[in-house]
């Protein structure tokens, strides 16, 4: 990674939380291709009619960041 990068990325880890999400969407956002806009509409449809449907429940974000943290840590 060019230093440029790396110097981007050292300032976005010390926003907070919510400041490093929007950064992180952003730049998905900008690397997304046209065709994928289609899929992702459909895979968005798809689990909001299995959220409605009752077959998936929704898990919230820090239960959900918390179990991901300790699967990368091994616990």
């Amino acid at each position: 990674m060019k230093a440029q990068a790396e110097e981007v990325v050292r300032q976005a880890l010390e926003l907070d939380d919510n400041d490093r999400a929007e950064v992180a969407s952003r730049l998905l956002d900008s690397l997304e291709q046209d065709g994928d806009e289609e899929a992702l509409v459909a895979t968005l449809e798809r689990r909001a009619a299995e959220l409605a449907s009752g077959t998936v429940q929704a898990v919230p974000w820090d239960e959900l960041r918390d179990r991901i943290l300790r699967e990368r840590r091994g616990a």
